[in-house]
């Protein structure tokens, strides 16, 4: 199973990316649904026909969805949001307010997680393609699994073996409401739910990102920014598609001072993004709208159809670049986190450690908090430096120390799981 997802500053064309690149998957007999988790979707617009929130199909092969935002948060978050709001009231909160203070920060995040997450364990489908919302909602999407961990860890600080036996007690002496078992078990299926989706789209076999932009100056840079930040969450980014490039043909002069701004912006983007490959989408004669234009800018993104082949040329689920993620080794008698950090000067990287035993990450606006490994949780930072587009963080090592390999592996979410799931951690 693969999953795409096609980001980028609005306006550039990641519907239409994603919707031609879904039809393409279809042709090639891939069982494909393409999902829109931008609020305001423009996916039914792009195959000129209405889309709902239910998958409806569009062509043999290929399902459609628009997330009703809503809906999902109800249905994953109703339970919980429920006894937060009695638990607020109880302490005297106004109504309307507890009831804001009850949503989790991200549901709408949460809610396009959620339904990724069940369409991928479907079984149903052999290829996920999301058509994600600008920029800044798409990072807030991705960060999501982290912030949600952090937010449930800290909100929810009880066992529940605790609350078991504590319960009788409790209602004897105070009238203070005490989560029900069908809250534990709905905070446990949103824990198992997000951790899946923190694999999912950190696997570099099953998932790609593909930034989409224009060769403009200011979308360009916010592309370099974007790819930044999906290495700081540890997300694969394989391929660039670069959208409305004016043909060579074009001889009007009118256009002569944008077609040499886009020559200096494309080498800007070869230049930027090396070594991803940059695929090159023309400015069509009429906007992309329509099976037909679809399939034509398909042809144009991967080659011709009819040259297609499965797991060959022109199949959008090959995998165009793999990285090498984040990843842990041992050096100069130190244990070593290496983050990939692509496009950033050393000076706009700020590193420090959290009293929850936690590395905090921070790059401009976006912040990583980054659960460390129970092995690396017990040593001391010794240094960090920045090594060909890789953030080196060292941790200090006692003479022969060694760590057992277990202890290198983060524990953070099956420590959650075995809080709200009663289980020995």
């Amino acid at each position: 199973m693969r999953i795409l997802l096609y980001t980028g500053k609005g306006g550039v064309g990641k519907t239409s990316t994603s919707a031609a690149t879904a039809l393409r998957c279809a042709g090639l007999g891939y069982r494909t649904a393409v999902l829109s988790t931008d609020p305001a979707h423009s996916l039914g617009d792009s195959f000129d026909r209405r889309i709902g929130n239910e998958l409806v199909e569009l062509a043999p092969n290929l399902w459609g969805q628009e997330i009703d935002l809503l809906n999902q948060m109800d249905k994953y978050w109703g339970r919980v949001q429920g006894y937060l709001n009695t638990l607020f009231a109880w302490q005297g909160m106004d109504g309307l307010v507890a009831e804001e203070s009850s949503v989790l920060p991200g549901m709408e995040e949460l809610a396009s997680l959620m339904q990724i997450t069940y369409l991928a364990d479907s079984g149903n489908y052999d290829v996920i393609i999301i058509d994600a919302a600008p920029t800044g909602s798409t990072l807030q999407l991705l960060s999501f699994p982290d912030m949600a961990r952090w937010y449930i860890e800290k909100v929810f600080p009880f066992q529940r073996k605790t609350i078991q036996l504590a319960r009788p007690v409790v209602k004897r002496f105070s009238d203070m409401p005490i989560p029900d078992e069908d809250v534990f078990d709905s905070i446990e299926e949103l824990v198992a739910y997000l951790e899946r989706m923190s694999v999912l789209l950190s696997d570099p076999q099953v998932s790609s990102m593909r930034v989409v932009l224009n060769p403009e100056k200011m979308v360009v840079k916010e592309a370099q920014r974007a790819y930044t930040y999906l290495n700081l969450y540890g997300y694969p980014v394989d391929a660039v598609v670069c959208n409305r490039v004016f043909p060579q043909q074009l001889s009007d002069s009118y256009f002569d001072l944008w077609k040499s701004a886009q020559a200096e912006n494309l080498q800007l983007v070869r230049d930027a993004f090396h070594p991803l490959p940059i695929f090159e989408v023309p400015f069509f004669a009429q906007e992309v709208t329509g099976m037909a234009m679809l399939q034509q800018m398909a042809d144009t993104l991967y080659g011709p159809a009819g040259k297609a082949m499965r797991g060959g040329e022109g199949d959008p689920t090959r995998y165009f670049y793999i990285g090498k993620p984040q990843e842990i080794f041992r050096q100069d008698g130190a244990y070593v986190l290496s983050i990939p950090l692509p496009l950033v000067e050393r000076e706009q990287v700020h590193l420090h450690r959290s009293v929850f035993d936690e590395l905090i990450v921070r790059i401009g606006n976006w912040k990583r908090n980054i659960a460390l490994p129970l092995g690396l949780a017990k040593l001391e930072i010794a240094g960090a430096k920045y090594v060909e587009d890789r953030l080196n963080i060292s941790f200090a090592l006692d003479a022969q120390q060694e760590l057992p390999p277990e202890e290198l592996k983060s524990t953070t979410w099956q420590t959650l799981k075995a809080r709200f799931g009663g289980k020995k951690p």
